[in-house]
């Protein structure tokens, strides 16, 4: 009994120590912020496809709140970019200004997606579906870009 007490006190011990250690990572590096990003697209792209015409409302306005948070995101690597060399900026600005033009796109096919009716639901949902995807890639890309070439 003394031992699986033993036993308990120090598996309590371990994980209070790992959930501090994760507790403390307030600045994610890149990579990780990279993974979290992708484990959130991968779960909103499975969600999308649940989405029947009869849903399209709470498809339309889940694809809005991911749309306005690659918006934020974006406008973020462009403040980043932005502090950053002369350089780094010129390398930069037609990265932004695609990503900006995918964002743009992927607006239209919401807007598409609100007006679509039943027999067009399956391919405005997919096109949705696809823009989301791209937009998203980009943006990983620009993301990753941006960390190798600033310093943290």
């Amino acid at each position: 009994m003394l031992l699986t007490m033993k036993n308990n006190t120090l598996l309590i011990t371990l994980l209070s120590a790992a959930t501090f250690v994760i507790g403390c990572d307030k600045n994610p590096t890149t990579a990780q912020q990279i993974e979290t990003i992708k484990t959130e697209t991968k779960q909103a792209a499975q969600d999308m496809k649940d989405y029947t015409f009869a849903q399209k409302a709470e498809f339309v306005k889940a694809m809005q709140g991911q749309l306005d948070t690659l918006n934020q995101d974006l406008d973020k690597l462009s403040a980043k970019i932005e502090s950053s060399s002369a350089a780094v900026k010129a390398e930069a600005k037609p990265k932004l200004e695609a990503l900006r033009e995918q964002a743009t796109k992927l607006n239209q096919q919401l807007a598409e997606a609100r007006n679509a009716t039943e027999s067009t639901w399956d391919s405005v949902k997919a096109a949705c579906k696809k823009g989301y995807d791209a937009t998203v890639d980009g943006f990983n890309q620009a993301r990753q870009w941006v960390s190798d070439k600033i310093a943290p």
